[in-house]
C-alpha cells in the first residue's frame, strides 16, 4: 500500500464483507446493507452514496468491477473483491476499535460480519474488543482516582464513563455466550 492511499472507512470495509461470499452489483449491495434485519439496525446509506463509495474502493485496488449488458436496461456493474480488498476485510473484521464511541456503529459492523466469519474470527473480535474495554477501564478507573475529591465535576464525569464501559463489557459477555455454547457443542 502506498503511503499516500487512504485506508477505507468502517462502511467501505462493510461493502467489501458483502463481496465476501461472490460478485454482487451496487443495488444488490444496498439491498443488503439497508436489509431491517441485519445492518440496516446499524446504517443508513443512501443509494447515490453508496455508489460513490464502490467507485473510491475501485480506484483505491479494493474492488473490480466489470460491466454486464441488459436487454432494454443500461448496463450493470458487478463488483469483486481483489486480493487488496480480501486481506484489508479480514484485517478490519477482527481488530477492535479504539474508542468507546465506535462500538455503535463500527463494532456492531464488524460483529455483524464476524459471525458470517465464523467462530474463530467472532471468537478473536470478542476477546481483542474485550481486551480493549479493559483497558480503557483501567484507564479510566485511574483518571477518575486522580479527580477525586479534587475535581469534582471529573470525578462525574469519569464515573459515567466508567459505567458506560461497564455496560459494553456486560455486553460483550452476552455477545459471546452463544459462541460460549456453540463451543460447548450445545
Amino acid at each position: 500500500m502506498s503511503p499516500m492511499r487512504r485506508l477505507p472507512l468502517t462502511v467501505e470495509l462493510a461493502l467489501l464483507g458483502f463481496l465476501r461470499a461472490g460478485p454482487l452489483h451496487g443495488y444488490e449491495i444496498h439491498r443488503r446493507l439497508s436489509d431491517p434485519a441485519g445492518l440496516g439496525l446499524v446504517w443508513k446509506l443512501k443509494q447515490s452514496h453508496l455508489y460513490a463509495l464502490l467507485t473510491r474502493l475501485e480506484k483505491e485496488g479494493y474492488l473490480t468491477a466489470t460491466v454486464k449488458p441488459q436487454e432494454a436496461r443500461p448496463p450493470r456493474k458487478l463488483f469483486r473483491l481483489t486480493r487488496t480488498g480480501h486481506d484489508a476485510f479480514l484485517d478490519w473484521v477482527q481488530a477492535p476499535v479504539p474508542h468507546g464511541r465506535d462500538l455503535r456503529l463500527d463494532f456492531l459492523t464488524k460483529y455483524y460480519f464476524a459471525q458470517r466469519e465464523g467462530p474463530k474470527v467472532l471468537a478473536r473480535l470478542l476477546k481483542r474488543q474485550r481486551a480493549a474495554c479493559q483497558d480503557w477501564l483501567r484507564a479510566q478507573q485511574a483518571q477518575v482516582e486522580a479527580a477525586r475529591g479534587v475535581r469534582p465535576y471529573e470525578w462525574q464525569v469519569g464515573q459515567f464513563r466508567i459505567g458506560q464501559i461497564e455496560a459494553m463489557l456486560a455486553w460483550l459477555d452476552l455477545c459471546e455466550q452463544p459462541q460460549a455454547a456453540a463451543d460447548r457443542g450445545a
